[in-house]
């Protein structure tokens, strides 16, 4: 992205004009789970299990590391969502501050990150009803929740809340319930599968104890160690940003957003780290092969033995989340877009009840096209166009701290959002007027783009991760000439 392309002066707000028609019923209960929710998903209840075998015990420094990083990302969002809370926040922030192509490559490479993870997770669906209904075909399941979500996105924003939040209410159930099973294990000494006494000190002298695999080493499989599991775990945190997705329908993002922002890096330590610790204390690291869940393990060794089915509803619900978010994201998305003339016009239109409802109906068969192509022909949809949606996240992470920077030099210059508090001030004044400051803002978000590089460096190393760096260069070349043609045609 080309600095010279940042506008010379301050912008109006009139410049990327978002009128204040969506309806702001999201209460914090559904912000705050929102937030978590998107941070849980199949990625912990399965994923950790790679992230395991690639880092052992040191995996938990990996999640601190990851979790700190996704922190400061959502405080950099957040800054300015509060001042200047709008629909479509990354797309409406980086056209604002930044400049008319930022905010186009910004939004629609979220929006199609979101369609590729939609049509993911459509496409397994079928395969957690067929646990139970092993009849009924994987396109029939697939092709029931996609109506029934849009459905639920058409209702209006507070039930899009409501159904996220219980959603998130299993997920948290089953991630809790886990872990006070687990204790119950090490604190009574009660036996366990493997026959292993479960203990804290396992971290320590199983497998090679806490580093098993160093920073980084090679073996026949590959790369591995605590600087290579970094590349999984950060893809585990995809979908906290969402928060500020929900700025513009939230009652007051002034209270709301800063205490849901806040809320993350604790929810971070005992659902990521307290979870993945309570397991490998009780289930010895190293006998985490990844043919089933850690957490049908440990519920194993508890005793519950209808572990897998349990484990099964959870992660339909949590797939559910994913696409209920999702298409949420999405429609706001291209709500924001076509508001700031970077999408279609009717995108930008609203029914009565606030929804953009071209939004919504545009992103759903989208989707749905995109769930076709993984039946047809899954290899190439899950080993090539998920390797986009991966990559299309740290893009999107990357454009939020640019976008704050330059979001802080317009408030300086004078330039803050006309209903803002921070209107009429300039230089330090208005710095220090800002509500919800980014920690060390001149450092912090350096530090993160390095952390960022870095995450890419390594996904070279990685065979299964080396496409996704090769696709996003591919993707953010297909999005500056999608721009450049838009704009010819004006």
């Amino acid at each position: 992205m080309s600095t010279t392309d940042a506008p010379k002066k301050p912008r109006e707000t009139d410049d990327v004009p978002v009128p204040a028609t969506l309806r702001k019923s999201l209460k914090n209960r559904h912000i705050q789970l929102i937030a978590l929710g998107g941070a849980i998903g199949t990625g912990l209840f399965y994923g950790s299990s790679e992230s395991i075998a690639l880092a052992g015990p040191s995996i938990l420094l990996a999640y601190l590391i990851g979790g700190f990083a996704i922190f400061m990302i959502v405080r950099a969002l957040s800054e300015m969502s509060v001042e200047d809370p709008k629909a479509g926040a990354f797309s409406y922030y980086a056209t604002r501050y930044w400049s008319k192509r930022a905010g186009f490559i910004s939004g629609w490479n979220y929006w199609f990150n979101y369609i590729l993870v939609s049509m993911v997770e459509l496409a397994v669906v079928g395969s957690f009803v067929n646990y139970w209904f092993p009849a009924i075909p994987t396109w029939v399941s697939a092709a029931v929740f996609l109506v029934l979500i849009t459905a639920a996105n058409l209702l209006g924003v507070s039930k899009f809340g409501e159904f996220e939040f219980w959603f998130a209410i299993i997920k948290i159930v089953a991630v809790i319930a886990m872990i006070i099973g687990g204790l119950a294990v090490i604190i009574f000494a009660l036996p366990t599968a493997s026959g292993i006494k479960a203990s804290f000190a396992n971290w320590f002298t199983m497998g090679g104890g806490f580093f098993p695999n160093g920073l980084m080493g090679h073996t026949d499989n590959g790369w591995t160690g605590l600087l290579m599991a970094l590349v999984v775990v950060m893809f585990s945190f995809g979908g906290t940003e969402l928060i500020g997705i929900t700025a513009g329908e939230t009652e007051d993002p002034k209270t709301t957003i800063p205490r849901a922002t806040n809320d993350i890096i604790w929810r971070i330590l005992v659902f990521y780290i307290g979870a993945l610790g309570v397991i490998m204390a009780v289930v010895p690291w190293n006998t985490i092969d990844g043919k089933s869940s850690p957490f049908v393990q440990i519920f194993d060794s508890v005793g519950i033995h209808a572990a897998a089915g349990i484990l099964n509803f959870v992660c339909l619900t949590a797939v559910m989340s994913v696409y209920n978010s999702g298409l949420y994201a999405n429609s706001r998305m291209l709500y924001s877009l076509a508001k700031q003339g970077n999408a279609p016009a009717y995108l930008g239109k609203l029914n009565s009840k606030g929804v953009p409802v071209a939004g919504v109906l545009t992103s759903a068969v989208i989707t749905a096209i995109a769930v076709v192509v993984v039946f047809v022909w899954p290899e190439f949809a899950f080993n090539y166009l998920m390797s986009i949606a991966t990559i299309a996240g740290i893009i999107n992470w990357t454009m939020i701290m640019f976008t704050e920077m330059k979001f802080r030099k317009v408030v300086e210059a004078g330039g803050a959002p006309e209903d803002s508090d921070l209107a009429g001030k300039s230089g330090q004044e208005a710095l220090d007027a800002i509500h919800f400051k980014l920690p060390f803002a001149k450092v912090t978000p350096w530090v993160v783009l390095v952390f960022l590089a870095l995450v890419v460096v390594l996904m070279c190393f990685s065979a299964s991760y080396r496409i996704a760096v090769i696709a996003g260069v591919i993707w953010l070349a297909i999005l500056f000439v999608a721009y450049q043609i838009t704009q010819a045609k004006k």
